[in-house]
């Protein structure tokens, strides 16, 4: 058996094994870079270490660094809220405040799963306190963190750019960017339109938009977590603000609502507390030290987008500078780095640089380009990418299957630039999958009534992603290239 299918079966071994156990990918691909290294091809330790990825590494630190000091200090908060309190009421509007958000946290750096994470239990309770169907928040959520995962300082960006770079390959940045935006836009018009969102056109909050007393269908469900059951009657009553409520004796059936006395003598009902609601005066307001984090955001993207300074040190540069200004905002922040992603992330490289070193890249590329069909090669790629990112991490996947397409890219039957593009979004667009880190944890925040429900759905729409994907970004970015 040559080295070549040793370190392919080795690559399909990682990618399985992480799938269907809990054994970290990342860990078990440096494993591999060490087992096929230095048992098969007899590589030194030197050599292995050659290929880990130093500069990636700087920039997974330095965003995500960057990104935990501004969710201490509040700043991610605010962005949030000031967003949502924009839509005045619309009901219509709330997904895309979402799909907007999510989009600029992660083009701002933060890493894909951690923005969602972040957003989706806001979207959530936006869900149940105002009759939105969970399936489209959560893809709207989903979508906006893939949006924006690819701008050039984001994660998914960094990734993709920086093996097109090393690669020698022509590759442009921006109009990734904007691919991914449009794309992930667009499809999210669909999804308005498929999951109920022509119904929410027209209503607001104050007219009808939000729960009406007395009907229990209605009232939010208690959230799926510290031991609440989710059992309807478990969210806050609303009143409609023209209704007086004398202090008389209220009869409250035994469900997970509890009944507080308040100093006047007035039941009052107590729950889990739901997100802060945006129309309302509860939003954080701008300090001086979410100004400086603003700042700070805001030069680290105009110096990438202007500037050739290296993305990482930008980042930890603002990061260290914060740190010294608003020390508190400081505190855990570096706990906080998305560590589980650049383990993840360097991992995969690092094995990837052993194929590479032990020519198994150069091998399989041209294995593809000798199919004597460039364009059933490119969309053969993207279909690959697609399947295996519904069921595996996407970070992992950018890393890995990019540099298996550089020699088949670098024969020029093909444009790079198109077939980066078609790869990034077929492989990123599939995160919507309930096996996908996203995709879990819409599911997870998901009303408990609604979850099988919106897991289903959430599978059923990602396969059809995985499906559908594919050809039409191979049709829009790469066959033009060959006409």
């Amino acid at each position: 058996m040559s080295d070549h299918v040793i370190s392919l079966i080795a690559l399909a071994l990682v990618f399985t094994v992480a799938t269907f156990t809990s054994v970290h990918m990342g860990a078990l691909a440096i494993v591999a870079a060490f087992v096929v290294g230095t048992f098969f091809v007899h590589e030194s330790a030197d050599e292995i270490f050659g290929g880990f990825p130093g500069d990636l590494f700087v920039v997974l630190v330095g965003v995500t660094f960057l990104f935990a000091i501004a969710k201490n200090n509040g700043t991610v908060d605010w962005l949030v809220h000031a967003s949502t309190r924009a839509v005045r009421g619309r009901i219509a509007l709330i997904p895309w405040v979402m799909f907007l958000v999510t989009a600029v946290l992660t083009a701002v750096g933060a890493v894909v799963p951690a923005a969602v994470a972040i957003i989706a239990p806001i979207g959530m309770g936006f869900a149940v306190r105002y009759r939105i169907n969970p399936v489209l928040l959560g893809l709207f959520i989903i979508n906006g963190a893939s949006a924006g995962g690819f701008s050039p300082i984001s994660i998914f960006g960094s990734i993709t750019n920086g093996v097109v770079s090393r690669n020698d390959l022509p590759g442009n940045p921006m109009l990734l960017f904007a691919s991914s935006f449009v794309f992930n836009a667009l499809l999210s018009v669909v999804v308005f339109f498929l999951f109920g969102g022509r119904e929410l056109m027209g209503r607001r909050a104050q007219d009808g938009g939000g729960p009406v007393p007395g009907n229990a269908d209605d009232v939010p469900e208690a959230r799926p977590k510290g031991g609440d059951t989710g059992a309807p009657g478990g969210g806050a009553v609303a009143l409609q603000t023209s209704t007086t409520v004398a202090p008389t004796p209220t009869t409250v059936t035994p469900t997970s609502t509890t009944v507080t006395p308040t100093s006047t003598g007035t039941a009052e009902l107590s729950d889990p507390p739901d997100p802060p609601d945006p129309f309302g005066p509860s939003a954080p307001r701008l300090n001086r030290v979410r100004v400086l984090t603003l700042t700070g955001l805001l030069g680290l993207v105009l110096g990438a987008l202007f500037t050739d300074l290296n993305v990482g040190l930008l980042a930890l540069t603002v990061a260290v500078v914060l740190s010294l200004l608003a020390p508190e905002s400081a505190k855990g922040a570096v706990d906080r780095c998305a560590w589980s992603t650049v383990l993840l992330v360097c991992g995969v490289v690092t094995f990837v640089g052993t194929m590479e070193r032990i020519g198994t890249i150069d091998w399989l590329g041209h294995s593809v380009a000798d199919i004597g069909a460039p364009l059933l090669g490119a969309l053969l790629i993207c279909c690959i990418g697609a399947v295996v990112s519904a069921f595996a991490s996407t970070t992992g996947i950018l890393g890995a299957l990019i540099p298996l397409a550089v020699p088949f890219l670098l024969g020029g039957e093909v444009g790079a630039v198109g077939m980066v593009i078609a790869l990034a979004i077929s492989s990123s667009v599939v995160d919507s999958s309930p096996i996908s880190t996203s995709g879990a944890l819409v599911t997870a925040h998901a009303p408990e009534d609604q979850r099988d429900a919106v897991f289903r759905k959430l599978m059923t729409w990602g396969l059809s992603m995985a499906a559908i994907a594919p050809p039409v970004t191979w049709m829009i970015f790469v066959v033009p290239g060959r006409l």
